[in-house]
């Protein structure tokens, strides 16, 4: 199946890291290198509170009309072809193409009011994944980064805990979601494919199939008597093997570690936990980045490209793009809920910003960084509220707004993170985290 593309016709794997980064993430192999040569290097990575994160991104830039903030009241070609519905929270109304999420209301937050001015993919989604601006114009096809992402930073905050890596990406890596300078150990582990499909597999975690289990236990086996060979003498020379030892141990961990295995294999949920995400890609993903969460994955990004809809929105959502949102963020919410991981687990849902307010020529909504709604749950977060507001024609937030700063800034404190803190970049130069946001405090009632 081909890449959703945005309008800058290039597709989701497409998208190029540059900086101290990688190209499209790293595999598990990789990762676990890298963080070796950290650690030789000294570099240390204190601890965080155990929240973890679970963000949801909708790559092109969903409607906040079509979505969490309809405007009934406005004229026909601002308003479009939907009607709002009544949600579980009094006065409070969503798109009729969410009526789950609108029964489930009470559970989460919607703010309404965050809004920025970059009206490119590629700033807009820098803006969002990293909290800090891009220093000079970027357009819809740039794949720069210029801070690391917030995933990156909860990587070198959290390290590996477990075995697992401490940042994952599905399907792949956002075009802002590298580490920058942080280095390449805290890039995102891919998880490719498609976990709706029979068979699926996630690399590099498994045996290769044609080294069976008593095979691995010989070279097991063997390696262990060469390792009481005498290494060399740290004060003669470095021994090469070090940093191989290390990585190897970690990667050993995650292939002997029957709770890490599981948390892989999606045919060990019950089919009715499966289908209440609903059984297609992006429902399955929601239901592997919870998984992950449960065996001390921090941060995962699952990402939805094709919301870049200057054409035929209507259309696209009659024919099944609403209803897999809708089924997929309802099914994690509840399912969150039901296994006691909500007050432990952050839910974000957003794209790098809305949709303007008059439907165009071709049926569809153009990029508009002037307003736009997020969808925030667990963590402590009140539910059943909506933090600010739009005008009456979802032209701009009007009421109590926030910025990307304020909004990753909020992030980072939930999980356990201080936003204030200065990085140093290579060469020891100073680098804020986040550059003077405040708390959207309503989240922290």
């Amino acid at each position: 199946m081909r890449p959703p593309l945005n309008c800058n016709g290039i597709g989701r794997r497409s998208f190029l890291q540059l900086g101290f980064g990688a190209l499209g993430g790293l595999s598990f192999t990789q990762l676990l290198q890298q963080r070796a040569l950290a650690a030789r290097s000294g570099i240390a990575s204190p601890k965080a509170k155990a929240t973890n994160c679970i963000l949801i991104w909708l790559d092109g830039g969903p409607s906040h009309y079509e979505t969490f903030d309809p405007k009934p009241d406005a004229p026909a070609d601002i308003r479009g072809e939907f009607k709002s519905i009544p949600t579980s929270v009094p006065g409070v109304h969503f798109c009729e193409m969410l009526p789950r999420l609108a029964k489930n209301a009470h559970k989460f937050a919607v703010v309404r009011s965050i809004c920025h001015k970059d009206p490119n993919h590629g700033g807009g989604n820098h803006y969002l994944m990293t909290g800090a601006p891009t220093p000079v114009p970027v357009g819809c096809g740039a794949f720069v980064s210029f801070h690391p992402s917030m995933g990156s930073v909860v990587s070198k905050e959290r390290g590996v805990r477990g075995g697992v890596p401490a940042y994952v990406s599905l399907p792949s890596m956002s075009r802002s979601g590298g580490p920058h300078f942080l280095g390449s150990q805290h890039a995102p582990f891919v998880i490719g494919g498609d976990p709706n499909q029979a068979g699926f597999r996630v690399r590099d975690v498994t045996l290769p199939a044609d080294i069976s289990e008593g095979r691995a236990h010989s070279r097991l086996a063997l390696r262990s008597s060469l390792d009481r060979m005498e290494r060399i003498q740290e004060s003669i020379a470095e021994d090469p093997l070090t940093g191989f030892d290390q990585s190897y141990q970690q990667g050993l961990s995650l292939l002997s570690s029957e709770k890490a295995q599981a948390a892989f294999d999606l045919s060990k949920e019950p089919d009715s936990v499966r289908d209440s995400y609903g059984r297609n890609d992006f429902g399955q993903r929601l239901l592997l980045a919870r998984r992950l969460a449960e065996v001390g994955v921090s941060f995962s990004v699952a990402q939805w490209g094709g919301w870049d809809h200057h054409r035929g929105i209507f259309k696209t959502f009659k024919d099944g793009t609403a209803d897999r949102l809708d089924q997929g963020l309802s099914g994690l919410l509840n399912d969150l809920e039901q296994r006691g991981m909500l007050d432990s687990t952050l839910v974000l849902c957003l794209g790098e910003f809305g949709r303007t307010p008059k439907v165009n020529k071709d049926a569809g909504r153009d990029h508009w960084p002037g307003a736009m709604s997020v969808f925030m749950a667990g963590a402590g977060i009140p539910g059943g509220i909506i933090v600010g507001a739009t005008d009456p024609k979802g032209y701009y937030a009007s009421d109590n707004v926030y910025s990307p700063e304020d909004f990753a800034s909020s992030v980072y404190t939930k999980l356990g993170i201080d936003p204030h803190q200065v990085l140093h970049a290579p060469g020891g130069r100073p680098v804020q985290l986040i550059n003077g946001g405040k708390l959207i405090k309503e989240l922290f009632a």
